[in-house]
């Protein structure tokens, strides 16, 4: 059965997203800090470019080659690291740049299964907006769907 991403909007300039899957935090949090893992299912499980400085004011970038031809630039920097159960970092779309929401991710375990909770805070209510209207809980979500594989396939 595959969880569903659930998608709450908690004020006028905040999202919290969460999903839990089936894998133990240690993987999970590997899933979302090292390259070879991010490429496999962050951008949907679309061919994804990663370049990655992962340490606290360390630099990402992410190129999705998505399907429709086009490809989809994200970058941000690292804030704040506590592994494996917080990440907190900057994101923007470089297709609208200078629209930068800041991502605090919290990973908790029971029983195996970690539950990703991700708080998005944006800079002003119309980049929420612009966000929730891009489609990002559909692309979220099957981003989960493509993490979910390959967890499944590290866990066999």
């Amino acid at each position: 059965m595959t969880e569903q991403l659930t998608v709450d909007q908690i004020s006028d300039t905040e999202i919290v997203m969460t999903r839990v899957v089936d894998a133990p935090r240690d993987l999970v949090w590997a899933c979302h800090t090292q390259e070879q893992h991010l490429r496999r299912w962050w951008g949907r499980g679309n061919p994804l470019d990663v370049e990655i400085d992962f340490r606290v004011g360390g630099k990402y970038r992410f190129v999705e080659h998505a399907d429709d031809g086009n490809a989809y630039a994200f970058r941000g920097e690292y804030l704040e690291i506590e592994a494996p159960a917080r990440l907190v970092q900057t994101f923007e779309f470089e297709g609208m740049p200078g629209h930068v929401a800041t991502d605090s991710l919290v990973l908790t375990e029971e029983n195996g299964r970690t539950t990703v909770t991700t708080t998005s805070r944006f800079t002003s209510k119309d980049d929420l907006d612009g966000m929730v209207g891009s489609g990002m809980a559909d692309g979220a979500q099957r981003s989960y769907v493509a993490l979910d594989a390959l967890l499944r396939e590290l866990t066999a």
